[in-house]
C-alpha cells in the first residue's frame, strides 16, 4: 500500500477510510512502544514487528467470521503471547477536529513535571500537557503514530452534571489538529460525553503495551 499507520489514520481523521474489502493490512510499529489491531469497518490494520507471514497465516487459520478476525480473542492472545506484550481491552477510537476559540471553562496547566497525572501520561503519550478544572482533569499528548489523544477524569462527587463533555470539548480548543480519544465500549457514560461534544467514532482498537508499561485506569483515551 506504502502507506504508514500515520498516514490511514490522517486519512481516517478526514472521512477517508481504507476500503471495505475485507482485508488485513499488515504494518510495522510506528514506534517500540505501539503495537496492537486497529479495525475499521470491513478492513483491518495490525501493525506489529512481527512476520507478516505469521500475522495473515494464524488469522487464516482462525474458525470465524473473517471481517472479525483480527479482533477474535484466539488470534489476539495469539499476538501477545508471539510479541510478549500485554494488553487491557478493546477500545472505541473517536475522532474531533480542533474549535476556534476560548474553552468552555475555566483551566490551569498543571506545570509540575512530577505530578503523579503526568508521570502516569508520559508513560503512554509523549508531549504530554495537563490542565485541572473545578472536579477534573485533562490531559493531551501524543499516542499512537504521533496523534494528539485526550483523555479526561472527573471526580465521583462531580459526575453526571456534564463536566466530561466540556472537558473533552474544551480539548477541542485546545488543540490545532485532529483530537484522537479511546473509550472502552462499556464505558457508555464517556461514550455518550464524548459523542455529545462532536467526536465521530471511527473504528476499534486493542493495544499491545510493553510489560513495563503499567495499567491504563483511564477515563476516555
Amino acid at each position: 500500500m506504502g502507506r504508514t499507520l500515520g498516514d490511514i489514520l490522517d486519512a481516517a481523521a478526514r472521512g477517508v477510510f481504507p476500503p471495505a474489502d475485507g482485508r488485513t493490512t499488515v504494518l510495522p510499529q510506528p514506534s517500540d512502544r505501539d503495537a496492537g489491531v486497529l479495525s475499521f469497518t470491513a478492513h483491518s490494520v495490525v501493525f506489529t514487528d512481527e512476520d507478516p507471514r505469521w500475522v495473515r497465516d494464524t488469522l487464516a487459520g482462525l474458525d470465524c467470521d473473517p471481517l472479525a478476525a483480527t479482533m477474535n480473542p484466539r488470534f489476539l492472545a495469539a499476538l501477545m503471547d508471539r510479541t510478549g506484550r500485554g494488553c487491557e481491552t478493546v477500545d472505541a477510537v473517536l475522532v474531533a477536529s480542533p474549535l476556534p476559540g476560548e474553552p468552555p471553562l475555566a483551566l490551569k496547566e498543571i506545570e509540575d513535571a512530577d505530578h503523579p497525572r503526568v508521570v502516569y501520561a508520559r508513560g503512554r503519550r509523549d508531549d504530554v500537557r495537563a490542565w485541572t478544572a473545578d472536579g477534573g482533569v485533562l490531559v493531551t499528548g501524543r499516542g499512537v503514530a504521533g496523534r494528539l489523544e485526550v483523555s479526561v477524569e472527573v471526580d465521583e462527587d462531580v459526575r453526571e452534571r456534564g463536566l466530561g463533555r466540556l472537558l473533552v470539548t474544551a480539548a477541542r480548543h485546545l488543540a490545532g489538529e485532529p483530537l484522537w480519544a479511546q473509550v472502552a465500549p462499556g464505558n457508555a457514560r464517556s461514550l455518550r460525553a464524548f459523542q455529545s461534544a462532536g467526536y465521530r467514532p471511527v473504528g476499534a482498537e486493542l493495544l499491545l503495551r510493553r510489560p513495563d508499561s503499567g495499567t491504563t485506569g483511564r477515563a476516555g483515551g
